[in-house]
């Protein structure tokens, strides 16, 4: 932490006051979640998780962020449309990984019909933890970039505001003055009404594709009322909603209920376990149609640890992105050591000095959503099982980042108020719009910090374990 908090982080009387405060400014402000009991009804709601005080994050790491997720854009959308990567990087994880073997006879077989979708949407967020040198330097280090139903855009947009009140309460007015303003919300909405626009039918509404379970709601209706405030009306359906009442017309329109659909948002489809075979229809059926799809089954694609890792090999990105050296260089900048686990002698080399030295590393498999990756022993069992098996082309391998601590308070309802020590992970949201061959908008419109007390390895926001934060830039 920031020494401007130390002389408050340990004065009880003065955080348990900021704690009450905090708490109804979060209520007041609308950082709010429903309940695990009530997960479908606003009836009793509660405040999201987030931290007391707001954490140090240097200055120069923020900024080199920023200045490259224009960067990640162009990557994302490049490697989007290069059918021929896409082929040869997720050949050998298709054999083993039945979820990613669906999703790419979805994109083959959409492709080989031909694209109707004219226009694309990317709302992506690329995210960081700082590592933390011998010498006590910090660098940035990508963990993973999201393509696909990336959140706490809207509830991030109004945590800033509750972290200002609680400085100003804690006499430190100064320091309130200097957290930056931050509204991804609006900047995401501003992606899917440009997509909406260019869709070019007023009548034709924006779909998002909402979960069974939806404790998150608030946040998605942080961007879904900025749409309804430029009066692009907005529809919430689930995929067993796209399978009964979807249909498509001759030019592949794509009808819900009669209501012509714009553009489809996705919150949902990132998980294995939410697809039965009804919603693997609704899936081709949505892919299928000339709606615009945030993502498109390309961008998911794009997104999996697999492409991440073949990214880091060199001559990649020279090949993805020609001509553009400097982006080249600020991207690779950012990069962690990543690792293939396909079958050969490289595979072996990796996977063997991981079970001699698991703490080193992180395994990941093709997963999003928090919570799925594998440390320490965990990590060893599990490669000591798959190392002669294929099974294992279905994980990456990469360098442990190891953060510097900080003492905050995490706010949780039903929780005691204690100091932790917390590491903290930085994303920058990514929109861009495509319409042919021509980029319409490129923008790094916010900011997330999520912030976890070091016992937990793994998992965000919505897993239940990182809580919303605010950058004071140090």
């Amino acid at each position: 932490m920031a020494a401007a908090w130390q002389d408050v982080v340990r004065d009880a009387v003065a955080v348990r006051e900021a704690a009450a405060v905090a708490v109804d400014a979060a209520l007041l402000a609308g950082v709010l979640m429903r309940t695990g009991e009530q997960p479908n009804a606003s009836d009793v709601v509660n405040y999201a998780p987030f931290t007391l005080l707001p954490s140090a994050v240097p200055r120069a790491l923020f900024e080199q962020a920023y200045a490259v997720q224009q960067d990640f854009n162009l990557l994302v959308d490049a490697v989007s449309q290069n059918k021929e990567f896409l082929e040869q990087t997720l050949a050998s994880t298709i054999k083993v990984d039945d979820f990613t073997a669906r999703l790419f006879r979805i994109y083959t077989q959409v492709l080989e019909e031909g694209l109707a979708q004219t226009v694309v949407l990317g709302i992506n967020r690329s995210d960081y933890m700082f590592d933390c040198g011998l010498d006590g330097t910090a660098a940035l280090r990508q963990i993973e970039i999201n393509t696909i139903a990336a959140s706490f855009g809207g509830l991030t947009s109004r945590t800033t505001d509750v972290h200002r009140l609680v400085l100003k309460v804690l006499g430190k007015s100064e320091e309130a003055s200097q957290l930056l303003p931050n509204n991804p919300a609006k900047g995401l909405a501003l992606g899917i009404a440009k997509a909406w626009e260019l869709y070019g039918s007023q009548r034709a509404v924006v779909m998002f594709l909402v979960e069974e379970v939806q404790r998150n709601i608030f946040d998605q209706r942080c961007v879904e009322n900025e749409l309804w405030n430029r009066n692009i009306r907005v529809v919430r359906k689930r995929f067993q909603d796209v399978f009964e009442q979807g249909s498509l017309d001759a030019s592949r329109r794509l009808y819900m209920d009669g209501q012509e659909v714009a553009v489809v948002y996705y919150r949902e489809g990132y998980m294995p376990q939410i697809y039965n075979e009804q919603n693997w229809e609704a899936r081709l059926l949505l892919e299928r149609s000339r709606a615009v799809k945030c993502p498109d089954i390309a961008t998911q694609l794009a997104g999996t640890k697999k492409v991440q890792q073949e990214l880091s090999r060199p001559g990649t990105l020279e090949k993805l992105l020609p001509g553009h050296p400097e982006a080249i260089a600020r991207i690779r900048a950012t990069f962690a050591g990543l690792y293939s686990l396909d079958e050969g002698e490289e595979g072996d080399r990796i996977a063997a000095t991981a079970i001699a030295d698991p703490d080193r590393f992180v395994l990941k498999p093709q997963r999003e959503g928090g919570g799925n990756n594998l440390y320490g022993e965990e990590l060893r069992e599990v490669l000591e099982k798959i190392k002669d098996s294929p099974e294992r082309t279905s994980y990456i391998l990469m360098d442990k980042i190891k953060p510097q601590p900080a003492l905050n308070y995490l706010l949780r309802a039903h929780s005691p108020l204690q100091a932790s020590k917390c590491i903290s992970e930085l994303g920058i949201f990514g929109v861009y719009v495509r319409q042919g061959q021509e980029l319409v908008l490129n923008q790094a419109p916010g900011h997330l910090l999520r912030t976890k007390a070091i016992e937990h390895a793994d998992g965000g926001v919505a897993a239940g374990v990182a809580v919303l934060d605010t950058p004071y830039l140090v």
